[in-house]
């Protein structure tokens, strides 16, 4: 047990140093290649924060844990849109207004649609992997072309980042804060799975709560450090980025390797919160709201009333 917690606390330091690094890295990126933030946390920033999720998935489902490696993608995409967005806001508004994420966004409910109709046939096999992989294909291409559309187009962003940090150093600064990320989430996932089996919890609950915040605190800790940073597109472009790569990639991924059967709970119950929780951003999305303290209270308090839901049917068995 003292094991298992001096890894969740050198997990969490990591995570935190880790998370700044590559939100400078990301900035400056952005500013060197003259494209909007927004694309940068749509890809760079959120298909590397969402690297943990691939490497447990796949390991669970090569394990024959599918409730593990499908509870891990839907929990983390519903701590995501609530939690994620819900904690930087207490620290610091996320200033939504600023930007413009519809097209994205729209993407990511999409691909939360699709999943739930791939699910229903009770398996997520090799051809519905394939289907996800190529909606992964067609986002990406359409990111590339709006990175391209907005090439020339150099936002003014005033003491955002350094726009004339050296290539090395911005190279660097994202690559070591990827790997601290991962391996951040590593240990504190190893430490809380393990204490959370000694508490009696079931591998589906294990997926949906504790493994899925785990591996989606490189979001947290980015998402965090972007809104202090007054970074409000790197914040939410890496929610929805990730969101959308959980979906896509990861899910396809892990069921071409190793098909997952769909738990009937699931399909009847997380999956749809899963929506939920997605739709919860639309009207900061839709009508360029501002995210503020209340609205950041209110989405967390929609994560602990699930959370709440799943340990109490938990251990009320």
């Amino acid at each position: 047990m003292l094991i298992d917690v001096i890894k969740i606390a050198l997990g969490l330091g990591l995570l935190l140093v880790a998370g700044d690094v590559l939100v400078k890295g990301a900035v400056a990126l952005a500013l060197r290649l003259g494209i909007p933030s927004l694309i940068v946390g749509l890809t760079v920033v959120a298909f590397g924060t969402s690297a943990p999720e691939l490497l447990v998935s796949v390991n669970a489902a090569l394990a024959g844990q599918p409730g593990i490696a499908l509870g891990n993608v839907v929990g983390s995409n519903i701590v995501n849109s609530l939690m994620i967005i819900g904690l930087p806001a207490l620290i610091s508004v996320i200033h939504a207004s600023q930007i413009d994420t519809r097209r994205s966004y729209a993407m990511m409910l999409a691909a939360s649609v699709l999943v739930i109709g791939l699910a229903s046939m009770g398996t997520i096999g090799r051809w519905q992997g394939l289907v996800l992989l190529g909606a992964m294909v067609l986002i990406l291409a359409d990111n590339l072309r709006s990175a391209r559309a907005h090439r020339n187009a150099r936002e003014e962003e005033e003491d955002l980042g350094d726009a004339h940090m050296p290539w090395a150093k911005i190279c660097a600064f994202i690559l070591m804060g990827l790997v601290g990320l991962a391996l951040g989430a590593d240990l504190l996932v190893d430490g809380a799975v393990a204490v959370a089996r000694l508490a009696g919890l079931s591998e589906t609950v294990i997926g949906l709560t504790l493994v899925a915040i785990g591996t989606s605190l490189p979001e947290l800790v980015t998402s965090v450090m972007a809104a202090l940073r007054k970074q409000a597109d790197v914040a939410l472009g890496n929610v929805i980025g990730s969101n959308i790569f959980n979906i896509a990639a990861i899910l396809g991924t892990t069921a071409i390797i190793a098909p997952m059967p769909v738990p009937a709970e699931m399909l009847r119950f997380d999956l749809w919160v899963m929506v939920a929780a997605a739709l919860t951003l639309a009207p900061f999305v839709f009508l360029r709201r501002d995210i503020g303290r209340v609205s950041g209270m209110v989405l967390m308090a929609g994560y602990l009333v699930y959370t709440g839901f799943l340990l109490g049917g938990t251990f009320g068995a």
